[in-house]
């Protein structure tokens, strides 16, 4: 049996436990483990509702086809909404009063038969790539306290690598599903632009940057959580046409270095080889791409999510009429360079990014997909990305330093997935990352499967209520 929200899912179909007994383990064990930070809003008594409502759809036979049903499971505390949890983005400036209904989104999840009770701990509106607000709690990491779950989705990385729950909602506008997801041994996706909803109030699309699922503890539970939420998005882009997986040999583009500025440490440098061996072991070409040809393209997609991110902070601050001298230093520096941008340096970073795409895509003319590197290291000490301080430009340098080929997928539109595909002598996952053409999701997902098939990732926390 495997540690994931599947297993959990067949144990609660066939018996072996309610989904109110579910609900109650996890709750129990995210209360015990509140030194992780991971949770900044738990609500118990919409669980247990959720819990007890969804007992009663498997009684009467109207959760069948519910993939997940009974499965409890944590939104993040950003993006969505989910109604019933108050998202105020861990900052100082939104108070917990407000509650919206289900996004698109998040009724899809609701679907699957995902049980919530609780928001997941991110940094302030999200500008990082560790989960440290100034409101608290600080996030860390299951598996090592010491260091970064990652963010913007840490807390909820943190709580599905300490199996409180078995998956959980997570957004993904630069690197924010795949950084925590790398840092705690999990699996997570970026999708292709437009495949998933980001409706109806498309607060937190971020121009087309961003993308919305979850972080998981297996590829299967990705696989089916993808197919959920997929398709029929009512977004301001078309739906992109999904291809499915190719069956024959693959022309794999291996990227085994982040140039001289992002140095890449020897343990993930030898993980990124060694997935490439074993996928050449099943039939695929191996070609090798220089980091010279996407240095240009990681430049410019720096750029843009920086301005895009601060042109979208400061007109939401403006339009809510919040007061931004409750935010923390760094939003506050975010925030005025995004009142000062102009209209014409904006639309320079747009064009860059458009032009990016279509060197990625000529790239994607010579190879089927990429394989690269997810972090430049382990994850990083608690404190690695202060926000007391001014220097946004700084702040982006040290996200790219830590996660190179990051937000390249976000300012493309084209999907990325990463997974652990091995641990380092102290026991922390190695993760690499996989890239491919728009709407082909559905191959990333088969490589990640294969490479997984290996077995070299084992989860170190069982999931809550599946080991009784």
């Amino acid at each position: 049996m495997r540690d994931d929200a599947t297993s959990l899912a067949e144990a609660i179909r066939g018996g072996r436990l309610s989904a109110l007994e579910a609900m109650r383990v996890a709750i129990d064990r995210a209360e015990q483990q509140s030194d992780l930070g991971a949770i900044v809003y738990l609500d118990r008594d919409l669980g247990l509702y959720a819990a007890q409502s969804m007992d009663e759809r498997l009684r009467d036979g109207s959760a069948t086809g519910s993939s997940f049903a009974g499965v409890p499971s944590l939104a993040k505390d950003l993006g969505g909404p989910f109604f019933g949890l108050p998202v105020t983005a861990c900052s100082g400036m939104i108070d917990r009063s407000s509650v919206e209904p289900d996004s698109d989104l998040a009724a899809r999840l609701r679907t699957s038969g995902l049980c919530f009770f609780g928001l997941t701990t991110v940094p302030e509106m999200g500008l990082s790539l560790a989960s440290e607000p100034a409101v608290g709690p600080l996030s860390r990491n299951p598996l090592e306290p010491s260091l970064t779950p990652g963010g913007s989705s840490g807390g909820a990385a943190a709580a599905v690598a300490a199996g409180i729950v078995a998956i959980a909602h997570a957004t993904d506008a630069g690197g924010s599903i795949r950084v925590p997801a790398a840092c705690c041994g999990l699996v997570g996706l970026k999708a292709s632009r437009g495949v998933i909803p980001a409706g109806p109030s498309f607060g937190n699309h971020l121009g087309g940057i961003a993308s919305e699922l979850a972080v998981c503890r297996s590829v299967r539970d990705l696989t089916t959580i993808f197919r959920v939420a997929v398709g029929a998005s009512r977004g301001p882009f078309a739906d992109p046409h999904l291809s499915q997986a190719s069956a024959g040999p693959l022309r794999i583009g291996l990227v085994t270095d982040s140039g001289n500025d992002f140095s890449l440490d020897s343990d993930r440098a030898a993980t990124i080889e060694a997935a490439a061996r074993s996928l050449e072991a099943d039939g695929h070409a191996i070609i090798q791409i220089s980091w010279n040809t996407l240095e240009n393209a990681v430049a410019a997609s720096g750029r843009a999510f920086a301005d895009i991110i601060a042109v979208n902070l400061a007109n939401y601050v403006d339009g809510a009429h919040l007061n931004a001298q409750k935010a923390e230093r760094l939003t506050q520096a975010f925030i005025r360079k995004g009142q000062a941008l102009t209209g014409q340096s904006l639309w320079a970073s747009l064009d860059a990014g458009i032009h990016t795409s279509r060197a990625l895509w000529d790239i994607f003319e010579e190879v089927d997909c990429l394989l690269t590197p997810m972090l430049s290291s382990a994850p990083l000490p608690l404190g690695s990305f202060s926000f007391d301080h001014d220097d946004t430009e700084l702040h982006i340098h040290r996200m790219t330093a830590f996660a190179p080929l990051a937000s390249l997928a976000n300012i493309t539109g084209f999907p990325a997935i990463t997974l652990p595909f091995g641990a380092d002598a102290t026991g922390l996952p190695l993760p690499v990352q996989l890239l491919a053409p728009m709407g082909h999701d559905l191959l990333l997902l088969a490589l990640a499967a294969s490479l997984e098939q290996e077995g070299r990732w084992q989860h170190r926390f069982p999931v809550a209520g599946l080991h009784a």
